[in-house]
Order: structure tokens, then C-alpha cells, then sequence
């Protein structure tokens, strides 16, 4: 009986493990059955993954275990062994690991592990996959030393009333992103079945109460004074001609510095979406014409081209987004360059006659709902482009009157 019990545990290793861990490093692209429902898809040099494939009620189903760099091929031959255990008991593995994992979050539902789980479920629809912070630093900044360590469920607003305090009247904006980011998080954590209180941070707004903060709007240079100023900007620097380009085109700051060549077609700069203000999800890209001035200051700004950007940094990648600034302060101005989108735009409103919507697309503002827009399908490009031209004319000093 022994015997026999031997040869059967050796036929059912011959049948289960078929690949050895010499074929799984160098497997070309493909997909390679181990045996016993485990397979391995390699779907590059760079990627390859284990999952096991079963059947449960007539299903078939397949569970991922992990990629071939973090997980050898014993270690997937376990994983496997212990998911065909569970389907031998009528137990889905896959509805069973992710009941575990609940478990453990339930076990470690700190404040601090539940923002950074809300923050990388958001990832995707921040730009640039939130990389640059601005999502979660208020709550790195002025929530999380105080209140990380807490457990999720222990948060209410007399805590978040108390950390958010010292800055709420001092710091409005940041105090009111930090609020706003913490509701979020707690959302989350109701999402993930743990006992919170969601309304905590309108209960806390309440105990605050109202911020004494107004918003100052950034400073612009009046339409009447933007020629001088683009007088001054004599040297063909390259912070000279990017603030002149910003100007003429009403663009924000972003689009200014990130400008490739392959941005301009002719007389039409189209700016990428993940240039524009928006989340990274945004599609639509921004059309803008380039007047013939405009079109003179690319010209001089061409040698100075580095990589494909139109206005490098004089050491790496793009010139920095505090350069203009830094340039305008330095003269003492209270203005800042992203304030030239106002001039534009109150001189639109006094020197011309288009429409209320060419002169809020000229500054890129959206209008109206998204039904509003899905029907609309223009960009009144054809209306903006001699408005461009008269802008540039008059910021240029050639005076020849709008109208």
C-alpha cells in the first residue's frame, strides 16, 4: 500500500510541476501551464505574472499571484496549494484573500494607513498620478502628526477642530484643503466597512466656524499699462520671451514652459491636456492662434531650444515655474505673470465686442455644464484668432485700436 501511495504522489508531481526555475528566468513571451491550475504569463523581458486558474460552481476563474520578480516559482507553487485547498472546501480563494486583507486593515486602521490607502485610490485621476504631492500635503503638513497615530474610528471633530485651529483663520486655504482631503479619507474608511463618523468634518467646520480668511485674487498689471511693461522685456532672454509669449496668448504658466516644437502647427499652438488646469483625466487639448507677433517671439526663442522645450532651464529639463515671478518681483511689482490673463481679459471686456463666450474661451475658462459642452463641440477658434491679432498689436505698440 505504501508502494502504491508513492507512485501516485510521484505521478502527481510529474503532472503539477512541469516548468523548472532555469526555463521560468529566460521563458520567451507566452503563457506556461506548472500544472495543477498554476500558470505563468510572461508578457515581456520586463513583465511576467503567476496566476492560478480554477473552477468553483461551474466558473472558471482566475487569481493573480503575484509577478515572477516578487514571487519565485516555489513560492507560487504554495500560494497555488493553498488556493486549491480552499476551492477543495467550496471556498473561493480570491473572495477569501480579500476578506483577509479587510481583516488586516481592520487591524491597522490608523489614520495615517487609511489616508495613504484613500490617497493611492485617487492616484489615477490626479495629474500626473498625484506626484507632485498637492493632494495629500495638507494632510501631511497639518493633519497627520497629530492625528496619524489615531485610530480611524477614534477621529471626531472636536480632534479635527483642535488640529485644524491654530491655522484655520491664519492659513484659510491650505486649513480648508486639509478639511476637505480628511472627509475624503473618512468616506473612505466607511467605504471599507470600518465605524466612523463621516459627517466629523462638517461637525468640526461648525465648531470652528466661519474663517475670517478672503481670498485675494492674484495681482494683474491694468490692460492700459501691459505695453510698457512689454517694452521693458528688451533683451531676448529666454524668461523675456517666455513672459512675452505669456502675454500674447493669454496661457497660463504651465503651458508656457512645458511648449515643445511639436506643440506649434503653423500659426496654432495646441496645448496637451495634462499641460492645462484639470485633473489628468482631462481630454481636450487647447487651441490657440499665434499672432504674427507671437510667431516672431518663437522665432527668436528657436536656438535656445533644448530637447524639444522651447524655454529650457539653463541647466536641466525646463525653466523653473518661480522664474517669471521671481522676474516681476525683482522689478517690484505686485503682479504676478499669471495675472496677464486678467489684463487680457477685463481689456476684452472694455476694448472689444465679442461674445461672453470667445472671452472667457480666450483665457481658457470653462462654461457651462458638461451636457452644455458635449453639445456645443466649438472652441471659437475662428472668433478668437483676430482678437489675438489686436492684443498683440496693441501690447506690441502698434497702435491700432481693437474693434
Amino acid at each position: 500500500m505504501g508502494g502504491l501511495k508513492g507512485g501516485l504522489d510521484l505521478v502527481s508531481h510529474r503532472t503539477r510541476y512541469k516548468l523548472s526555475a532555469a526555463f521560468v528566468k529566460s521563458a520567451p513571451a507566452g503563457k506556461y501551464n506548472d500544472g495543477g491550475g498554476l500558470w505563468l504569463h510572461v508578457v515581456n523581458e520586463a513583465r511576467a505574472k503567476w496566476f492560478y486558474r480554477f473552477t468553483l460552481h461551474g466558473k472558471r476563474r482566475e487569481m493573480g499571484l503575484g509577478t515572477h520578480a516578487d514571487v519565485s516559482l516555489q513560492g507560487a507553487r504554495e500560494a497555488a496549494d493553498t488556493a486549491r485547498s480552499l476551492v477543495k472546501e467550496g471556498v473561493d480563494p480570491i473572495l477569501q484573500r480579500e476578506k483577509e486583507r479587510r481583516d488586516a486593515i481592520r487591524h491597522d486602521n490608523t489614520l495615517r494607513k487609511i489616508a495613504e490607502e484613500a490617497f493611492e485610490a485617487r492616484k489615477a485621476e490626479l495629474r500626473d498620478n498625484g506626484k507632485a504631492g498637492r493632494w495629500f500635503s495638507p494632510l501631511e503638513l497639518h493633519v497627520l502628526p497629530k492625528l496619524g497615530s489615531y485610530p480611524v474610528s477614534s477621529i471626531d471633530q472636536r480632534l479635527i477642530r483642535d488640529t485644524l485651529r491654530p491655522i484655520w483663520h491664519e492659513k484659510a486655504v491650505t486649513a480648508r484643503k486639509a478639511m476637505n482631503r480628511l472627509g475624503l479619507v473618512l468616506q473612505h474608511a466607511a467605504a471599507l466597512g470600518l465605524d466612523v463618523d463621516i459627517q466629523a468634518t462638517g461637525k468640526a467646520k461648525a465648531l470652528l466656524g466661519k474663517q475670517r480668511h478672503r481670498t485675494q485674487h492674484v495681482e494683474a498689471v491694468p490692460w492700459q499699462e501691459v505695453p510698457a511693461f512689454y517694452a521693458s522685456l528688451q533683451e531676448p532672454t529666454i524668461a523675456n520671451l517666455a513672459m512675452k509669449l505669456l502675454i500674447l496668448t493669454g496661457h497660463r504658466v504651465k503651458p508656457v514652459r512645458f511648449l515643445r516644437l511639436e506643440h506649434i502647427d503653423g500659426d496654432i499652438w495646441t496645448a496637451p491636456p495634462e499641460l492645462l488646469k484639470g485633473k489628468k483625466d482631462a481630454t481636450e487639448a487647447f487651441h490657440c492662434h499665434l499672432s504674427d507677433e507671437a510667431l516672431r517671439i518663437i522665432k527668436l526663442a528657436k536656438p535656445f531650444a533644448r530637447d524639444g522645450f522651447l524655454f529650457p532651464s539653463v541647466r536641466k529639463g525646463v525653466m523653473s515655474d518661480a522664474t517669471l515671478s521671481r522676474m516681476m518681483e525683482r522689478r517690484g511689482l505686485k503682479a504676478r505673470p499669471h495675472g496677464f490673463r486678467t489684463s487680457l481679459r477685463v481689456w476684452l471686456e472694455d476694448q472689444t465686442d465679442a461674445s461672453f463666450e470667445v472671452k472667457e474661451t480666450m483665457v481658457q475658462h470653462t462654461i457651462g455644464g458638461a451636457v452644455e459642452r458635449a453639445y456645443r463641440r466649438t472652441d471659437y477658434l475662428d472668433q478668437r484668432k483676430p482678437l489675438y491679432e489686436q492684443w498683440a498689436r496693441f501690447v506690441a505698440g502698434n497702435s491700432i485700436s481693437p474693434g
